[in-house]
């Protein structure tokens, strides 16, 4: 069953797991949520739920906001609303509550948030480049961008060219991330690795879109013919090897 929610970044910290490694985690304050709108391929095309997060007075919102969620019989307005799009919203209703139980450990998920952003930065910490030698001549330009431009022909430069501009505050995807841990009594996850956006951060998670095999699942036979002859005339493999 597809699930999703949204939350809270804490902030990370690290946990062992039954072997003693140290695994490092993001701590997430996952919901509640609560269903504000359920959309149907018969009546919109397409099935969704919309999900309201984080409490928030009313003379906050906007009167749009307010008519939306006084519309799906809301007595406590949210500030957050986002839609997730699913196979099957059969399970959800109109005022349900989603908690961080809706995952469980050992799942994956994908988090989304708004990455943090550094304003206006050069190439060399944006993209990477690299300085230019600082020597004689070189002038106050050691970490400008390079000669990006070809001769008289075309006489511009292309598209998609590396250069100073706004770093960050951009919504990133960090695709099938581990659930390490769930307290259902603080209503946290623990994802195993970073996700994007400071602490406070709303992000929003997903069942991951990545199918994994798990290991031993099956013993991978090899789509390659020469591998696969192998192991139809034992002979040859035994002869090779010698």
């Amino acid at each position: 069953m597809e699930k999703a929610i949204i939350g809270k970044k804490i902030g990370m910290t690290q946990v062992f797991d039954e072997a003693g490694r140290v695994v490092p985690v993001t701590v997430i304050q996952a919901g509640p949520c609560t269903v504000v709108q359920k959309k149907t391929a018969e009546k919109d095309g397409y099935e969704a739920i919309q999900l309201g997060y984080e409490t928030v007075a009313e003379r906050k919102l906007t009167k749009p906001e307010v008519g939306h969620q006084k519309k799906a019989g809301m007595t406590e307005f949210k500030k957050v609303l986002k839609e997730f799009r699913l196979d099957d919203c059969s399970k959800y209703e109109v005022g349900d509550e989603l908690t961080a139980e809706v995952f469980a450990a050992g799942d994956r998920v994908d988090v989304t948030g708004i990455s943090k952003g550094h304003g206006y930065q050069g190439v060399i910490k944006r993209h990477g480049a690299h300085r230019l030698k600082e020597t004689h001549g070189s002038g106050p330009v050691v970490r400008h961008a390079g000669s990006m431009g070809a001769n008289s022909d075309p006489s511009r430069i292309f598209k998609g060219k590396i250069g100073a501009g706004q770093m960050g505050n951009e919504q990133v995807t960090v695709l099938n991330l581990d659930v390490v841990k769930v307290d259902a009594e603080l209503g946290i996850l623990a994802v195993r690795g970073a996700i994007p956006g400071p602490k406070g951060g709303i992000v929003y998670l997903r069942n991951s879109v990545i199918n994994v095999k798990e290991k031993g699942a099956a013993a991978g036979i090899s789509s390659n013919p020469q591998k696969a002859s192998a192991r139809v005339n034992p002979q040859k493999a035994s002869a090779r090897n010698k």
